[in-house]
């Protein structure tokens, strides 16, 4: 009679615990908002801070680009940092990472404004936005380092963890979006490359168009401010945070201990360092697609258009990814995802200038930046998933994961844009030019095209030796269930003796 007493007990909390993990549409259209702030507004920084420093705060292109380095350099350094401080924070009624989330966000908004506010002297302009900029990057990092982690904390079914990554993943790839959109519109003119002679000779009408240029951006920062907190909100209020119950904390790690348990992780390492080469190529077309449409197709005022296209076509292809992974596996889905780009990078470097085909380009480029963006945050949880099978006492560490994925994408991010730049400097590019000389051109095409493939190639290479099929993960998340089973068939033991004593 006891064993059926228990049996019929354990099946009732497997019941309820499936219940309790299966997440409603809701809860994930609030969890995939709160990515939008990060993609808005980096979107918007990478797209036009290079423009606003140097046209508008008009500051010398020397110390323009020392902000620029030293800003992405610094973001990189915060997140490691910042996810080992969260690994060792402690449940609070609201959840573990939550109140990083809460308390970083109105700083990280203060700080964003004043980015686009020129300050009324020349002398300091300089220590303004690097101090400015730095501090904004490092409430960023308060903010998404815990927001990526929450992924492990919504739910404990990966079935929903990864259902929840992609409406995620749509969001933000929206967020780049709307980003652009908002920055773009409301900046009107102030981003144009080509000013007249007469506005130059004209010194007051210079000033005016200035003027107008620094009330634009700061309209267009506030727009963003707005939707930053709005997001927060709704990720407060309309995601739960989960709390391991019947687990045992491990003892707190020093940043080495922790360092060293991550990076010692082999599935990890090589699930990284595969994105690292794959988001690294993606990263310099990004950069220089749009030098590229202007200098080397001669498609100057259809740039914005082309750039728009590739963003909605990657928004739009998110949930076919979501499907092919889940027919085909996400190991194929890698190889399909970023394999769909190449030759289309080589037919737009091959064909003469065609506007026609560059939008076609757009198009099937949007479809692997939809992939690169759904597939690394979608596997992240399957490493993390194992590492807690392979290290069963080690608990609480999961946005070390997380957080050192990001400083890996940021350090391919300085990369790509040291490479680019280096390469127009020695290519002759002429700052502010309405032309470029023809060697600029012929580096924009190998930027594009040859060394892309080539990083691509390399990563899906480095990718063979990942060793989590589907047959792993299925293994996997069996063995966690079996785990968190016994949990709470421990936890309700023992609050069943507790009661009868």
């Amino acid at each position: 009679m006891d064993n059926i007493i228990r049996h019929q007990l354990t099946m009732t909390l497997g019941d309820q615990n499936e219940r309790r993990n299966r997440l409603s549409v809701c809860s994930k259209l609030c969890y995939a908002i709160g990515g939008a702030p990060y993609q808005i507004t980096g979107s918007a920084l990478g797209f036009f801070l290079q423009i606003y420093l140097l046209d508008v705060a008009q500051l010398d292109p020397f110390y323009a680009s020392v902000i620029l380095f030293v800003g992405r350099a610094w973001d990189a350094v915060t997140d490691p940092t910042v996810g080992f401080l969260v690994s060792r924070s402690r449940w609070t009624s609201i959840g573990r990472m939550m109140p990083w989330i809460l308390i970083s966000t109105p700083f990280a908004v203060l700080t964003y404004f004043l980015i686009w506010y020129v300050p009324p002297f020349e002398h300091g302009k300089v220590i303004w936005y690097l101090v400015f900029y730095c501090l904004f990057q490092s409430m960023q990092t308060c903010f998404h380092v815990p927001y990526s982690a929450l992924t492990m904390f919504i739910s404990t079914e990966q079935k929903e963890r990864d259902s929840a990554t992609a409406y995620r993943m749509m969001v933000e790839v929206l967020g780049t979006v709307l980003g652009t959109a908002i920055q773009g519109q409301i900046v009107g003119g102030a981003t144009s490359a080509c000013p007249s002679e007469t506005d130059i000779s004209d010194t007051t009408n210079s000033t005016n168009i200035n003027i107008s240029r620094k009330h634009a951006y700061m309209f267009a920062s506030g727009v963003i401010c707005a939707i930053y907190i709005l997001c927060a909100a709704v990720l407060f209020l309309g995601v739960k945070e989960q709390k391991e119950t019947g687990r045992k904390k491990s003892a707190p790690l020093s940043f080495s201990q922790g360092l060293w348990l991550v990076m010692s992780h082999g599935p990890y390492i090589k699930l990284v360092t595969s994105f690292l080469f794959t988001s690294l190529a993606f990263m310099l077309l990004e950069g220089n697609f749009a030098l590229f449409i202007t200098y080397a197709l001669g498609h100057r005022n259809d740039f914005q258009n082309i750039l728009l296209v590739i963003m909605l076509s990657g928004t739009l292809t998110i949930p076919c990814w979501q499907w092919f992974l889940t027919r085909f596996g996400k190991k194929t889905a890698v190889y399909i995802g970023n394999s769909w780009a190449v030759p289309f990078m080589i037919l737009i470097v091959s064909v003469k200038s065609n506007l026609t085909i560059s939008y076609l380009v757009s198009v099937a480029a949007g479809v692997s930046v939809a992939a690169s963006f759904l597939l690394p945050w979608s596997m992240l949880p399957d490493v993390v998933d194992d590492f807690k099978i392979k290290n069963p006492d080690v608990h609480g560490h999961e946005a070390l994961f997380y957080s050192f994925y990001v400083f890996f994408l940021k350090f391919a991010s300085g990369v790509s844009l040291g490479i680019s730049t280096l390469s127009l400097k020695f290519a002759g590019y002429v700052t502010g030019g309405c032309t470029q000389p023809e060697s600029v051109s012929s580096t924009l095409k190998v930027l594009v095209s040859p060394v892309p493939v080539a990083f691509i190639a390399l990563g899906l290479l480095i990718f063979r030796t990942y060793p989590i099929d589907e047959e792993t993960r299925q293994c996997n998340r069996k063995l966690l269930q079996e785990i968190l089973d016994s949990e709470a068939d421990s936890e309700s033991e023992s609050s069943a003796l507790g009661s009868t004593v």
